[in-house]
This record gives C-alpha cells, structure tokens and sequence, in this order.
C-alpha cells in the first residue's frame, strides 16, 4: 500500500541547513575539523543560574502540568520584564508560554488563519514560517526585500501586495537571515498599512536581546494590538529547553487557549521553572556580556568577509547573523557552500534556505562560534577562494 501523503507537503520544502548539518557530522565523524557557521544556535551554555533552578524543582520530583497557558509565575515574570527593560505595559493575561517560538507562531497562525488566507512575509526571511501558514491551510506570500531596504518590507509594499484574501502580514525584527531591525517608525508605518486593510500584524521578536549599537526595544511599548513571537533560545540561551511565548491581543487569549490545550496540553513544566531564573539579575549580567562577546565577533567577521570579497550591503545590527552577497565569487550560493564545507571545512548556509529573491546570490554567515574559530574559518576560505577580485 503507497504511503497517504496529505497534499499539502508537496509544498513543504527540506529545511537546507539541516541538510548541510548532516553532512557536516559525516565529515566530523570522518575526522574532518567542522566550523560550524550554519546553525542559529548560540554557543554559550544554558546560564547557571537557570540550570540550578531546574535542578532544584526537579530534586522533588514533583512534575506535573502546568495551565496550558503556562506558569502563572512565569508569565508574571515576563510582564515584569517588558515592563523593568522596555518601559512596555503588557498584562500577563496576554502572555501565552509555548512550547519554543514555533509553538506560539503556531498558535498565532492557528487562530487566525482560514483555508486560503493570505499571509505577506518578506524574502529572504525564517522559512519555517512560510511552511506554518501552508501547514494550515494559508497562502504564504513572498515580498521580495533587499539592501535598499535595509531586507525589511515598507509600507508601500504591503498596500500595493494586499488582496481580498489578505489576511495579514509577518515581520521579524532583529530578523533572520540579514539581522536587521524595524524601528519604531517603521513599525508604525507597518501596522498602519496592515490596519487600514483590516489586517493582523505578527512581529517576531525572538533575537530581542541580540542587539548591537542600539539598545533593545519592542514593539509593545507603543502598539497593543499586534502578536509578538518570543523566545527563551536565543538572547536567554536555552535552545534545548524549547519554550518561548507569544503576546496576543486580548480578544484572541481565549481561543488560543483553546488551541493551546489541544496542541500542547502545556508547555515543558522543568522548562518554565527554570526560566524563571532567566531574568534575575546574576543571570541578565552574564547574558549582556554574551551580547558583548557577539558584538566582538561582528566586528571580526564583517571586514574579513569584505576583504575576501563577500558584499555586505547592509550592517546587522542585531541577532548573530551576515547575510552576504557572494555572487562575485560564485554563480550559485548553494553549489559554493558545498564547496566550502568539503574543501575549507567550514560550514555556511546559503540563501535558498530564506526565499527565492536573490537567493542565489546570498550565503548566511552565523557567529555563533568564538572568535579565535571565526578568524580560522576566513583563513580557511581565503585559501580555498583566493585573493579577493
């Protein structure tokens, strides 16, 4: 009997970075030495002070569910931080804890989006969202964004884009691949557009705290109505413990709820207990001298990779991401990054992960490694692509 594939994973495409990883371990394992500039995984260890709380409520063994909302003290916790860090009021009714940053697009997605439905996201941009709107039953639709820009969509692009069908749009700042921000103006432009059509804005701010030459901020000091996508992985450190969350307006926590239950039963309790020492003072000091350390590599990594010939249109200026122009150096990012990891060792993402735009043309740098690597890593590709053109 053939297998019952459901129609829609004609359209989920493989996530390529997984792919390079696999690779990457198989040379590993063949004794080759991997730089790993891949993966979106920060590579400090999970903050002590969270690891003694999750041990301390597992010496117990008490371990049960929580609401599926989430700890109640843990959503308090995060509404003392908006409110402590960016001067933003959002009540912890708001709040919803989910299992990773995927969980609460997931919920988001999954409450507002119909058979067909519409959603604009910009390319390049995190393709596990394009694939969450087809998962249910929505339309992802490209906006194609670039160095003019700064890889963020405008306002006129979301009038000109928007059709009866539209049902709103999601933008990431700082974002993944190019490491850009939003600001408030920006922003502000951006829900006005969406909001004259009737639309819901979803802002992802999962790399919040990745920050350099500007201060972190949300957009939930000054807008309401928005979901905001969240996450303990990424300035917090704690990929493996998959929980995030998500700010919803106040109309929609109940059917979240709903979902929520449904979903997930609830988030990891283990998780959530330890997150709660995630914003006590010990633990944000060592993680602002990791955004430090991050700022460090930056500005290692962005003047090697122009005098290997790599175009840097626009600067990030948050998360731990380059998103280089490589087309002077290869005709095809995807056939380069090959290359490299067989010949250099040296492990990259190329654009095609992102989007179709330009995608071709652009390899996606991740500082998530030390900097002493990072330097070998460009010695390594300087012997293998030569002196710059």
């Amino acid at each position: 009997m053939s297998a019952l594939i459901a129609r829609r994973m004609a359209d989920i495409q493989p996530f390529h970075v997984m792919e390079l990883m696999r690779r990457a371990h198989e040379l590993a394992a063949q004794g080759h030495d991997i730089i790993h500039m891949e993966v979106g995984e920060p590579d400090f260890p999970t903050p002590r002070p969270v690891v003694e709380a999750a041990r301390r409520f597992l010496a117990d063994g008490d371990v049960h569910y929580t609401a599926a909302l989430g700890l109640p003290q843990l959503r308090e916790a995060i509404a003392r931080f908006y409110h402590d860090r960016f001067g933003a009021d959002v009540p912890p009714e708001r709040i919803i804890v989910t299992p990773g940053a995927s969980g609460a697009l997931m919920l988001a997605l999954a409450a507002t989006t119909d058979p067909g439905s519409e959603w604009l996201l910009p390319d390049p941009g995190y393709p596990c969202n394009r694939h969450l709107v087809r998962s249910f039953e929505g339309v992802a639709r490209a906006l194609p964004v670039d160095a003019v820009n700064h890889f963020q969509p405008t306002a006129h692009q979301i009038e000109a884009a928007w059709t009866p069908n539209t049902r709103g749009l999601i933008v990431a700042s700082p974002s993944n691949p190019t490491g850009t921000l939003l600001g408030q103006t920006e922003l502000a432009a951006l829900r006005a557009a969406v909001h004259w059509q009737g639309g819901l804005l979803i802002v992802d701010e999962i790399y919040q705290g990745l920050t350099y030459g500007v201060e972190p901020s949300t957009v939930l000091t000054t807008m309401k109505d928005v979901f905001v996508v969240n996450s303990f992985s990424k300035y917090f450190g704690m990929t493996g413990w998959r929980l995030g969350w998500l700010v919803a307006p106040a109309e929609y926590v109940r059917e979240i709820e709903k979902l929520a239950q449904h979903f997930f039963i609830s988030p990891s309790t283990p998780a959530q207990h330890a997150a709660l020492a995630a914003f006590v003072p010990a633990t944000l000091d060592i993680l602002e001298a990791r955004r430090s350390e991050f700022g460090e590599r930056r500005a290692t990594l962005l003047p090697a990779l122009r005098e290997l010939g790599f175009v840097v249109a626009t600067e990030p200026q948050g998360a731990f991401y380059v998103y280089a122009d490589c087309s002077g150096l290869a005709e095809d990012s995807e056939a380069l990054a090959r290359r490299l990891i067989e010949e250099a060792g040296v492990a990259i993402t190329p654009g095609i992960d992102f989007g179709d735009h330009l995608a071709r043309r652009h390899l996606r740098f991740a500082y998530t490694t030390r900097t002493a690597r990072l330097i070998q890593a460009m010695d390594r590709l300087a012997q293998v692509l030569g002196p710059a053109p």
